[in-house]
């Protein structure tokens, strides 16, 4: 008889681990549905208000007189400006929260892409490409970031290309938005097709901040949608998971910024994708 139960506790057991795992893919649902289709739109915008100035080359340069020096000059400098703040405002994120962190990405940089409709000259135009750059360069890494508080790095590579899956579709859709409101706006009010596009597109990244704000939660324990239990669940696997890590490519300590700075891995990955 003792033998018969241990056989029925051992066929039990995968019954109860099939289940365990059921629940906890379906809790893993709940959260991607609840969190990436925000994210997604909102990086989106963003490399459509990064791109749009390519859209705009034409009608912007014959009115403003930019040569093709000064034009190229201004769409590259902001690849300057987001490459030093990526860093700080991802450290800026792990102080004040995602919420806020995003509230000030989204809006600044809709009000700055909005504001390019008001370039005059040349210096305006760095400034406003400079700036766009200054306060879009924390929102990669900092969604990057934002998923490992909610993803076990086994989860992790499909959320993370969900999200980036927003830029090959700005890239489809951007060009004949841009090129409609170009088009059909052009001379509306007494402004120029171009002024319209950024105005038009840099709106929306105001509003989904303000959404991002309301919507988002910092981490699953401020996250009102989930109940006790399945918060306690989402911290216990990311627990397992932040003790069965190895490398430096887990955790956010002095200390591991500066192994990541100084792998080589990184420096190679880095050259592939420059």
């Amino acid at each position: 008889m003792s033998r018969a139960r241990n056989s029925t506790a051992v066929l039990a057991e995968p019954d109860a681990f099939s289940r365990e795992s059921g629940d906890l893919d379906r809790l893993y649902r709940k959260i991607t549905l609840r969190l990436m289709p925000l994210l997604f739109l909102c990086y989106l915008f963003a490399f459509l208000d990064r791109i749009n100035i390519g859209y705009a080359k034409l009608e912007m340069s014959t009115d403003l007189g930019f040569s093709e020096a000064v034009y190229g000059l201004g769409a590259g400098i902001f690849f300057f400006s987001y490459l030093l703040f990526e860093v700080p405002s991802n450290m800026l994120l792990e102080r004040v929260g995602a919420r806020l962190t995003m509230l000030r990405i989204l809006v600044l940089w809709g009000i700055t892409s909005a504001a390019t409709m008001f370039v005059s000259s040349a210096t305006q135009f760095y400034v406003a490409r400079f700036l766009l750059g200054v306060f879009e360069g924390g929102f990669f890494p900092g969604i990057i970031l934002y998923l490992t508080y909610w993803f076990p790095s086994a989860r992790r590579g499909l959320v993370t290309g969900m999200f980036m899956f927003a830029v090959p579709i700005a890239g489809i859709f951007g060009g004949p938005v841009s090129g409609m409101i170009m088009t059909g706006m052009d001379g509306v009010h007494g402004m120029r097709g171009w002024q319209w596009m950024f105005l038009l597109e840099g709106i929306p990244s105001i509003l989904l901040g303000l959404v991002c704000y309301f919507y988002l939660a910092d981490k699953p324990a401020n996250a009102k949608w989930l109940s006790a239990a399945e918060k306690e669940r989402i911290m216990q696997v990311l627990a397992e998971d932040k003790a069965g890590a190895q490398g430096p490519a887990h955790g956010h300590a002095a200390g591991q910024f500066r192994k990541a700075i100084t792998d080589g891995r990184v420096w190679v990955i880095a050259s592939i994708y420059f």
